[in-house]
């Protein structure tokens, strides 16, 4: 401090005070936080909204500003919302970004901006509110009612067209026929891929009205109806991989959305099933196949109507019991409580129920198959693996896995076939045709035991189609007393 003396004209003393101090910068210590982190988007584009805070201004570097709009790319101090905004992604794969908020000069935020993708267009174009009429019954309800499910093999899943693999059209008479046999449930193998744009995936309506036809049918006859999207062309089946995972989710969101709405006034009798015989041999297929089923079961839901409440489908890996044992450990996520059920498959052994003569790899057929079923006379086509105890142990499995959980289990194909029209007729034939006979009646009867739901597989064997009559009445037979 200073202190000056000055006088004035008027002889007055006047003090000067100076006062110098040292003044001192202060800096701000930058605070910033960003939420949510992760941000996903559907195809079709849509809104989100990040929260920033921060005590100094903040920036955000945006570099996929192609597809994604940031609506405020600056902000000051204090709380802020930020719109993002993203545009419909056709480019058939999915796409990410990583946005970058920066505040003073080490306060760095990321959030992960991921959109899946869409190569066709949306078919969900009008969307009901929910509908519980005619639904009241859910997954294990619904299941108690089938007593015994048919499969019209064949036929509308048939590669160029409904007759192309030999077996008329689909009639009325033909339904109750089946009905009068002792069935109350079929099973529908449909393919779509051939009867629909390959650009849009757009299914012609003369085949969706086609198909709704064939189910009315079924309804209005009190049958219980199961309708899926079969091997239809392999687009599904074989592309468990993660480099057609986009593509395959694309077709099947596309198909179902049509499907679903155009059978969407059906009640309870009608259920949709996901898949046919889908593979997958490892954690990560099955991660892939699961996204497939979750695909289907968020399109169904999102038609509405009857559609939010609708028992829904889907298949193990291959539907073998095995795999489906210890790969499947978690149903798709579901909006209503449940209305799920599981599918597999069995034509065990295989050398018995399905394969032919011929085949080398497999080795020799199996003509006879079960306890008091072998023959003395061609012993060396006796079944020696498979039988019996097999059975009764990879059954269990569904019942240990999903029965006993209150999760139905459908074995949605099965069946062994005669031998006596084929190029190698067994020696043995009466002891053959036996055992065909208790190998139908011994599955059948395992698997209600076991809480499955047994569909038999039928290509027009066992039913003459053309005329409605019944062709192999030792089969019918045989499934019956499993069932009974």
């Amino acid at each position: 401090m200073k202190i000056n003396k000055r006088y004035t004209a008027l002889g007055l003393c006047i003090l000067a005070v100076t006062i110098t101090c040292c003044s001192k910068k202060t800096s701000i210590t930058a605070t910033l936080s960003v939420s949510p982190s992760d941000v996903s988007f559907q195809s079709d584009g849509g809104t989100a909204d990040i929260a920033i805070s921060s005590n100094v201004e903040w920036t955000i570097t945006n570099p996929a500003d192609a597809w994604l709009q940031v609506k405020k790319a600056t902000g000051n101090n204090g709380e802020a919302t930020v719109r993002l905004t993203t545009l419909a992604n056709t480019t058939g794969a999915s796409r990410s970004a990583v946005l970058e908020v920066s505040a003073g000069a080490s306060q760095v935020r990321r959030v992960n901006i991921k959109q899946t993708s869409s190569i066709y267009p949306g078919y969900n174009k009008s969307p009901l509110s929910a509908d519980a009429s005619g639904m009241s019954s859910n997954a294990v309800q619904l299941a108690a009612k089938f007593k015994l499910g048919w499969n019209i093999g064949n036929t509308l899943e048939a590669i160029g067209g409904e007759t192309a693999w030999g077996n008329p059209l689909i009639t009325e008479a033909f339904i109750k026929t089946i009905k009068q046999q002792g069935f109350n449930a079929i099973r529908l193998p449909c393919s779509w891929d051939q009867h629909a744009d390959k650009a849009t995936a757009k299914i012609q309506e003369e085949w969706l009205s086609r198909v709704k036809q064939v189910v009315q049918y079924c309804v209005s006859n009190d049958m219980y109806v199961l309708l899926n999207i079969h091997w239809d062309g392999g687009w599904l089946d074989a592309n468990i991989n993660s480099a057609k995972q986009d593509s395959v989710n694309a077709k099947q969101k596309a198909f179902w959305e049509q499907i679903a709405t155009t059978m969407r006034d059906f009640d309870e009798h009608l259920m949709f099933a996901s898949a046919n015989e889908p593979p997958a041999e490892n954690a990560e297929q099955m991660t892939i196949l699961n996204s497939y089923h979750q695909t289907f079961v968020n399109a169904v839901r999102s038609t509405g109507g009857r559609n939010s409440y609708r028992v829904l489908v889907v298949q193990g890996p291959s539907t073998d019991i095995d795999k489906t044992n210890s790969l499947m450990n978690a149903l798709p996520t579901d909006v209503v409580k449940d209305r799920m059920m599981a599918e597999v498959h069995f034509y065990g052994p295989s050398q018995f129920c399905l394969l032919m003569d011929g085949d080398a790899s497999w080795g020799k057929m199996f003509y006879y198959w079960g306890a008091g079923h072998h023959s003395a006379i061609e012993p060396d086509r006796n079944a020696t693996w498979g039988e019996e105890s097999d059975v009764i142990n990879v059954f269990s499995k569904m019942k240990t896995k999903f029965t006993d959980k209150n999760i139905p289990v459908l074995l949605g194909e099965y069946g062994a076939y005669r031998r006596g029209n084929s190029k190698y007729v067994p020696k043995d034939l009466a002891t053959h045709n036996d055992a065909v006979d208790y190998w139908l009646t011994y599955i059948t009867k395992q698997a209600i035991a076991n809480g499955m739901k047994p569909f038999y597989w039928d290509t027009g064997v066992a039913l003459d189609r053309r005329n409605n009559t019944v062709l192999d009445q030792r089969t019918i037979n045989a499934l019956l007393a499993g069932a009974n």
